[in-house]
């Protein structure tokens, strides 16, 4: 079969390439209608009980984390040039396009009664141009408890702004237009008052990391193209090789651009490893494919009959190879996340299309080009190769009681690390300790417990429930923000409740005492004088539902990482569902804070889920060709061992286990099996021929053993460009796939032939 597809690539060789450049051009002009994704990526499923939570609360009340804060400290936060700039600052902040409102030290209120009802008077209604003038907003401002710990930290002299964005706009490019004039006016005004300024907030948080994405794809897009041609140049030293292997992965990215666009997905901080990755990928299929016509010439010097064994031979290996490749990634879509199933859709079609582009590709130029001269330096470079690869057969020959014994001992060197591996993540942990994005969110998470949305959603059950009969919920409420106080994780709650307090403190007079919730016949008073509830206030609007059957409790917490945060919840949740005991409210912990504790948790309980379907498949795979059951499952080592080798290597390193390290495992196990498939696919060959096991054996430790070492250096150099990502997620996952895949090589050209040696009585 693979004769006659060889024999029909190369008769109808015009055709197939006519064919790839017009599907590389469409799928080129998709990709010019690829967009960044600007929305929170969803990594739980919509079936799990936080997203459902979650939903449900961004259904009643809005998308929560819609807001961007500026803060600073500096004593002179009341000197009249200085508030003066800040004033002007709120002020222009308010008027930019997108901007719903913002409150700050210059732009805040208070609750007061007004015949009938409740309402909001502004603090400050013009700028203040005399020392004294603000010197009384000072006096005005600190003495309403409401805001201390809000918009202000009364001992640090600390202060922000809190600037409410338009949700429409939230999830769309505009945020990035939004965000950066904000931080334009913030560096103005930083300039003029010589105060350093901080940024935070979900929205500034999301614009930095999309800003980045968008560079570092292209950025590993270059590198990867660089260091993976200029090993090929190493190797080969044939500038017509790079250029062959750099052509056909530059069409892979096309189509995976293409792919991208064709499917409705958008640009994630996975999808955007997409097109690099293929350029790593997708090389070695280059290097298998010349390997073997060079060393065809070099037999027999006829380039039809080199070409035709080339694609024979090499075609199902590098099939087989490229699927369980594909398979690494495509387990991932079985996790129901959407930003997983993406990724590993999106990537094992592509890995898939590159192995197609190549097949063709390589065949059909290398027809067109003249018999090539081998370098002697190539040759040179290939007799090193050869005779380390003698070695290499005596070692498995001769010396497999110490291959089995070293093997043994870095496996348990290795197991001895992985209790050391944490299982960790935190929001911004994939940052660099000093950048500006970590930096300025521990300013806030100093100053004002963190930026990072935290929501109780108390629903009573029926309408009207949070205020009826004598304020029984509210008091439930009250006594929730009491015991979560307790916690330092958290910041000042804001609620009914707060407001509530907030008007008691103006019914009384204005004195900070009456910051209080009211006994119940207080309450009564003030209620019949100006009614409480959703039409009553902003305040009361934003925290209790249209039915006024669900209340909300909001707090902003620190970037505490899941380990604490689990802590605290388990702690927190029983407390919770005690206070309510008596009650048939049902009370939900949900925000993004959450959210992002259960997506770590569900996404290592994929990674062994995803790991095993990827074993298992491939197992099958192997299965179909091979027939061979021991051979099979012992041939798993070679491609396990490696594995386990960096999980050690992240338990020493201290590199914990998160949704940008967990991907490592799948990706490589994949990358990990094309080298036994190689192997085992030219050990059957020889059998076939009828040499026996041993010799077959070393056959084909020299057959594949050169394009093996090629491949992993090449894999390795590729990968490691990942090391030069801002995020360390995705450095570390560069550093450790490269790690993984040089082992891999050397456990598939020692640990596998001794493996098949000792089980010589099998026949693959």
């Amino acid at each position: 079969m693979w004769l006659s597809i060889a024999r029909g690539i190369l008769k109808l060789r015009l055709f197939w390439l006519s064919i790839l450049i017009l599907v590389t051009i469409g799928m080129a002009y998709l990709g010019t209608h690829l967009q960044l994704s600007y929305q929170l990526a969803r990594v739980l499923p919509l079936s799990d009980t936080t997203q459902q939570h979650y939903e449900d609360f961004k259904q009643r009340f809005g998308v929560d984390g819609s807001a961007m804060v500026m803060g600073w400290q500096d004593k002179r936060w009341f000197e009249l040039p200085v508030y003066q700039a800040w004033y002007d600052l709120t002020q222009d902040i308010r008027n930019l396009n997108g901007v719903k409102d913002v409150l700050s030290t210059a732009r805040l209120y208070t609750i007061a009664k007004k015949d009938t009802s409740w309402g909001i008077n502004q603090v400050v209604t013009k700028r203040p141009q005399r020392q004294q003038e603000v010197d009384t907003l000072e006096k005005q401002i600190l003495s309403l408890p409401f805001y201390n710990g809000l918009l202000v930290n009364s001992e640090t002299h600390a202060t922000l702004i809190a600037i409410s964005l338009d949700e429409k706009k939230l999830n769309t490019k505009e945020r990035l237009g939004i965000v950066a004039a904000i931080r334009q006016r913030g560096e103005a005004f930083a300039k003029k008052t010589g105060i350093t300024v901080h940024y935070s907030g979900l929205p500034s948080i999301r614009t930095e990391v999309t800003k980045r994405v968008s560079g570092e794809m292209k950025l590993f897009m270059a590198l990867a193209a660089a260091v993976t041609g200029l090993i090929v140049w190493i190797l080969f030293r044939s500038l017509k090789v790079v250029m062959l292997s750099l052509a056909v992965v530059l069409m892979g990215v096309c189509f995976a651009i293409g792919t991208i666009v064709l499917f409705g997905y958008e640009i994630t901080l996975l999808t955007g490893l997409v097109p690099p990755l293929l350029i790593v990928i997708g090389v070695p299929n280059c290097v298998f494919l010349v390997n073997k016509y060079h060393a065809e010439l070099a037999e027999h010097g006829q380039k039809q009959l080199a070409l035709e064994n080339s694609i024979r031979e090499i075609g199902l290996a590098s099939f087989l190879a490229n699927v369980t490749t594909a398979i690494g990634f495509g387990v991932f879509y079985f996790t129901n996340s959407r930003l997983l199933v993406e990724f590993g859709l999106v990537a094992s079609v592509c890995v898939l299309a590159v192995y197609v582009i190549c097949l063709l590709m390589v065949p059909i130029i290398l027809s067109y080009l003249p018999v090539p001269k081998i370098p002697q330096q190539e040759s040179t470079q290939v007799g090193a190769w050869q005779k380390l690869l003698t070695r290499i057969d005596g070692w498995v020959h001769h010396k497999r009681p110490f291959v089995y014994g070293l093997i043994m001992v870095i496996t348990l060197v290795s197991a001895l690390g992985l209790p050391m591996i944490r299982v960790e993540g935190f929001v911004v942990d994939d940052l660099p300790k000093n950048d500006p994005v970590y930096t300025d969110m521990r300013f806030f998470e100093k100053e004002f417990k963190g930026v990072l949305p935290f929501e109780v959603m108390i629903d009573t059950g029926k309408p009207n429930g949070i205020l009826s009969g004598t304020g029984e919920a509210l008091y439930k409420i009250r006594a929730l923000e009491r015991i979560i106080g307790q916690y330092p994780e958290f910041s000042k709650p804001r609620s009914l409740v707060d407001a509530i307090r907030f008007a008691y403190q103006s019914y009384r007079g204005g004195a900070p005492r009456y910051y209080v919730l009211p006994p119940a016949m207080a309450l009564r008073d003030m209620a019949s004088e100006a009614p409480i509830g959703t039409k009553s206030t902003a305040a009361a609007r934003a925290y209790v539902d249209s039915s006024q059957q669900v209340a909300r409790v909001s707090y902003q917490m620190a970037d505490i990482g899941s380990i604490r945060m689990q802590k605290v919840m388990s702690h927190l949740q029983p407390r919770i569902d005690s206070l309510f005991r008596d009650t048939n409210y049902k009370v939900s912990l949900t925000g993004h804070s959450l959210v992002f504790l259960k997506s770590n948790d569900y996404l290592l309980g994929n990674l062994y889920e995803s790991l095993g379907i990827a074993i298992l498949l491939i197992a099958l795979v192997g299965m179909v060709l091979f027939r061979s059951v021991p051979i099979i499952l012992l041939s798993k080592l070679p491609c396990l061992i490696p594995l386990l080798v960096t999980a050690g290597i992240m338990g020493y390193a201290n590199i914990a286990f998160k949704p940008s390290t967990i991907l490592i495992f799948s990706i490589a196990f994949g990358l990990s099996s094309d080298g036994t498939v190689y192997f085992l696919t030219s050990y059957r060959q020889q059998l076939q021929k009828g040499l026996i096991p041993a010799a077959a054996i070393t056959a084909a430790i020299h057959e594949t053993g050169v394009s093996l070492i090629y491949t992993a250096l090449i894999l390795a150099g590729g990968f490691s460009v990942f090391a030069a990502s801002g995020f360390g997620g995705t450095a570390a996952l560069g550093v450790l796939v490269a790690t993984t895949v040089l082992m891999a090589c050397l456990t598939n050209l020692i640990l596998l032939p001794a493996l098949l040696l000792t089980l010589k009585r099998y026949r693959v």
